[in-house]
């Protein structure tokens, strides 16, 4: 393999309903932030049909170029399309770094096209950076960053003999750039003929769950509880702040272990990593597993009876007392302020 040849990053832009999803977004801010150390560019791979306006969008997202692949077969996700085209795009293309959303899309094919083009792949990556090779510095690899054995610890990977470097990142650990309309626009519209024997499998139907709660991901406010919570039959309370608040209940590892929660309420590195603008943290030692996931918020409280719990070192503002006590005013001087303002 000739290293050299491969240039450039390439991100998979996923889209459902003819949508591109957030994560896109996201990875193309990140890439763009490489491709500085990389003196290259970023490209967008949308698969899809009927989608010219969002290939635009992603062009407004901050991609330089973006490679659209129009076909009825790609409108929604199947394995095997989907797989095939993306390899005949790396192949000919021949990209240094491909990102991939860690999202039951991401999951699925990442790998597969992985084993195809003969690399390695790391997932649900949690940081990437560019460094030097340590045996010839003039070559520059992806470090990819992503918990290992239970969360417990950061391993970082790289793929140093093998092109393109390949990553999942998990959605909302990066940060989308402004949307800009003056962005160039530079759309490749990439022929694929897709083989019968990609084609085995028909979607008949769809049935989507709908949500009872906001997904946790995109929440402005998050109330979120911990160990300290002691049990399911506690966190009604923490559903009525979050609900004065506009916003909704997360959890950490421990309270979704011990069945309180369910896991797509989990917040940390084996749960979901969030940005809302409004964090607040009931109950929560702050084990750095947890603070991976949350500590970028914008604004930070800590609510915990142990003044030296690691929680309060990420906090905007830290209050030591019992929650049981401290919640059920939170909640009463909401109400009040909110009867106020509908007088």
């Amino acid at each position: 393999m000739n290293i050299s040849e491969y240039k450039g990053i390439f991100v998979f832009a996923e889209q459902r309903d003819r949508k591109v999803q957030k994560v896109a977004l996201e990875l193309i801010g990140k890439g763009k932030q490489l491709a500085k150390d990389l003196n290259t560019t970023v490209t967008a791979v949308l698969l899809g049909h009927d989608m010219m306006d969002e290939a635009k969008k992603l062009c407004y997202a901050g991609a330089d170029n973006v490679i659209y692949v129009d076909d009825e077969i790609l409108d929604v996700y199947m394995t095997e399309p989907y797989v095939y085209t993306m390899n005949k795009i790396i192949e000919d293309k021949k990209p240094d770094i491909v990102i991939y959303g860690a999202t039951a899309i991401g999951r699925d094919m990442a790998p597969r096209v992985s084993a195809r083009v003969h690399t390695g792949l790391t997932a649900d990556c949690t940081g990437l950076t560019i460094e030097p090779d340590d045996e010839n510095p003039e070559k520059l690899n992806l470090m990819m960053t992503r918990p290992a054995f239970g969360g417990n610890l950061m391993a970082t990977i790289a793929c140093p003999n093998h092109r393109p470097q390949m990553a999942t990142v998990r959605p909302g650990v990066m940060q989308a750039l402004k949307m800009s309309d003056q962005n160039p626009v530079n759309i490749e519209q990439y022929k694929v003929e897709i083989p019968a024997d990609c084609k085995n499998v028909e979607i008949l139907d769809i049935t989507k769950i709908i949500q009872q709660r906001m997904n946790i991901e995109d929440a402005k406010v998050l109330v979120s509880g911990g160990r300290g919570m002691h049990g399911p039959e506690n966190y009604p309370m923490l559903e009525e702040l979050a609900g004065l608040l506009g916003g909704t209940i997360s959890a950490s590892r421990a309270a979704v272990d011990a069945g309180w929660v369910p896991k797509d309420r989990q917040v940390g590195q084996t749960g979901k990593t969030v940005r809302p603008n409004l964090y607040i943290a009931c109950g929560i030692s702050g084990a750095i597993q947890h603070l991976a996931g949350m500590e970028e918020s914008d604004y930070i409280i800590a609510i915990n009876k142990d003044a030296s719990a690691p929680i309060f070192d990420v906090a905007d503002v830290g209050i030591v007392g019992d929650i049981f006590k401290i919640v059920p005013l939170l909640i009463e001087q909401l109400k009040q302020e909110k009867s106020k303002e509908d007088k």
